[in-house]
């Protein structure tokens, strides 16, 4: 008797935090920030607005969008409806968790800055981290800080001009290929895919495309993954037991990277151990290593960090720069005027002759063309973080613990409040005088890259591959839009043209 009374209470304790999760907590939040002048979809028992989102995003997808860089509803269909029906922040439910959506600049900045570090990063979802593992993006405290210092030495300004020569010699080699191709179409999409995987894998690894191909190959079939996963909810334990599909899929695919990284690394060690080298180099690689195998134990890092980091560099800095480059070429191909301001440019900088890294610098109408681009098609869409375990003070909201944050790039860079009514037209010479001043107020509204200590560290790296890409293509090439191209922008990780950027090349 006394056995099933106790039993009783377990299991009276366990609906009553069961209710506390899935029900009271969410209204109670939800009654809290409502207070406050924020509001949103309801809270739906366990599944919260997934469901809705979902059905949102997928009919979406499957309706054909004319020549427009108006995006936002067709990519964020929920930030699109909802920042109307509730206001420039509102909040929706990730299952039972709150997540606070905010498209205003000032908050974004504050949160980003991060100064009394209120917003850690948030846990990555199981297939977002079968990519990058806990690399630089989505690692935190110490671990992050230590990591940030090796990248940062890494790609500082010196070592990015020791990369411009391996730079230069990929693109010939891609315009080299292009000679057959005149007065036919190419998918650049396709070719600068090609090119920016072979330009990681000489500067920061040391080896060709070939030698890498298999690990791109398999990173781009792990990234499909993550959307179609991403607002279907798991239930904690019971994965481990039942698998879907695509969990079984990424999990071999995950070992396989895993694998192929770690035999790039001993080739690389053994090397150094045989004496055919001095050193383990000084790209990315050769850094990660030294620190791998530091005299100083708190200085040192696990070869499984090594991995992590390689994981996340062969992923975002290939994909950063082929995304940026396809919408730039794009652009270039419907604005044709524009195409031929930068041909001047670069024609009267450098003649034919190779860029450099300290001319690549005076390109202004290319640096406009560019940010315009990052501006209609940033690479990363949405930036995540959470509040801290304590509530705090954001501008003049009180956030309560654990809140979910989402900021959507996407959304401010598309505000007409912030960049006038003329918002989804291509005009580069909104930066004219510089990103500070590109906005209607002044705001600093421009972050394809972040904003604050964790913006992307890859960032001047790929602007000078971009560069000195466009560059040589625009000495010996003009471009115009195929018929054949269809106009797509698709979300994955990045924000990439789903079916090709379809060009037609003329000799100049």
């Amino acid at each position: 008797m006394l056995l099933l009374s106790f039993l009783c209470l377990c299991l009276c304790l366990a609906l009553i935090k069961i209710f506390h999760k899935l029900w009271w907590t969410p209204i109670r939040i939800q009654h809290m920030m409502a207070l406050q002048g924020i509001k949103g979809p309801s809270y739906r028992f366990i599944h919260g607005n997934n469901k809705e989102i979902l059905s949102m995003k997928k009919e979406a997808i499957a309706k054909a969008i004319r020549l427009s860089h108006d995006i936002l509803y067709k990519l964020q269909p929920h930030c699109h409806l909802w920042t109307n029906l509730y206001g420039k922040n509102f909040i929706q439910w990730y299952g039972c968790e709150a997540e606070f959506v905010i498209t205003e600049p000032e908050l974004i900045k504050e949160i980003l800055n991060d100064r009394d570090g209120a917003y850690p990063k948030q846990d990555i979802n199981v297939y977002n981290k079968k990519i990058f593992g806990d690399g630089l993006g989505a690692s935190k405290g110490e671990k992050w800080a230590k990591m940030r210092k090796l990248a940062n030495y890494a790609f500082h300004a010196e070592s990015l001009r020791d990369m411009v020569p391996a730079m230069v010699a990929s693109t010939e080699t891609m315009l080299e290929r292009w000679k057959y191709q005149e007065g036919k179409e190419i998918d650049v999409f396709e070719e600068f895919r090609l090119l920016t995987s072979e330009i990681i894998s000489k500067t920061a690894f040391g080896s060709s495309y070939q030698e890498g191909k298999h690990i791109f190959e398999m990173i781009s079939k792990l990234s499909i993954f993550i959307p179609r996963n991403l607002h279907k909810l798991r239930v904690p334990g019971i994965s481990k037991f039942i698998k879907t599909t695509d969990q079984i899929e990424s999990e071999k695919l995950e070992k396989e990277i895993h694998h192929s990284i770690k035999q790039i690394i001993k080739k690389r060690e053994d090397k150094v151990m045989k004496g055919e080298e001095q050193s383990f180099g000084n790209d990315f690689l050769g850094i990660l290593l030294q620190a791998h195998h530091d005299a100083n134990e708190d200085q040192r890092i696990s070869v499984e960090n090594v991995i992590d980091e390689c994981k996340t560099f062969y992923f975002t800095g290939q994909e950063t720069t082929n995304t940026l480059l396809a919408w730039t070429v794009l652009l270039l191909a419907i604005h044709s005027d524009w195409q031929e301001e930068a041909r001047k440019e670069v024609l009267n900088l450098f003649g034919q002759q190779i860029p450099n890294q300290d001319d690549i610098t005076k390109l202004k109408t290319m640096n406009m063309i560019i940010n315009e681009t990052l501006r209609l098609y940033p690479p990363v869409t949405a930036i995540s973080r959470k509040v801290k375990n304590k509530e705090v003070r954001l501008g003049k909201l009180i956030l309560p613990p654990n809140m979910l944050l989402y900021m959507s790039t996407l959304a401010i860079h598309h505000d007409t409040q912030i960049w006038g009514e003329d918002v989804h037209l291509f005009k580069p010479e909104r930066f004219s005088e510089g990103v500070a001043k590109a906005t209607k107020n002044n705001i600093g509204a421009f972050f394809p890259f972040g904003i604050g200590p964790r913006t992307c560290v890859g960032f001047n790296f790929a602007f000078t591959e971009a560069k000195i890409a466009l560059s040589m293509i625009l000495q010996r090439y003009s471009f115009s839009l195929s018929p054949a191209y269809v106009h797509s922008p698709f979300q994955l990780i990045t924000l990439r043209p789903q079916h090709g950027v379809q060009v037609i090349l003329h000799s100049i």
